[in-house]
């Protein structure tokens, strides 16, 4: 399933705190980001339409929850931003950072970490 970036600022919201109403999401998102509630709106249609999103009556109004893992949306966002900018190899993309000093030197201890779990 493709979440559009936009569809991502909501669905971040639920998976801080579900259920969540309308209200209360357009609450959370919609004035960081320009938005009025019906834009809001209209991004949980598009959720609730791709299944991202349940919506359970509650009285007069609707809440919603995540059916999509923000677990799963992250692996797929990253191996597309992997696939698409390089050729799917992770070595490119750390040495593209290392190359523009986007490294803190506590992200060059974390790799180093990860490497040497790897080697074992």
């Amino acid at each position: 399933m493709k979440i559009s970036d936009a569809e991502s600022v909501v669905m971040e919201a639920l998976w801080r705190r579900s259920p969540l109403a309308a209200e209360e999401i357009a609450a959370q998102v919609a004035q960081p980001q320009g938005w009025t509630e019906a834009t809001v709106k209209t991004l949980i249609n598009r959720l609730l339409k791709k299944k991202a999103v349940a919506a359970a009556k509650d009285g007069r109004r609707y809440l919603y929850s995540p059916l999509a893992a923000r677990a799963d949306y992250l692996a797929q966002q990253s191996h597309g931003l992997v696939d698409r900018l390089f050729d799917g190899r992770l070595a490119p993309l750390v040495s593209h950072f290392s190359q523009t000093r986007k490294l803190s030197a506590e992200d060059v201890a974390e790799l180093k970490k990860l490497i040497g779990e790897l080697d074992q």
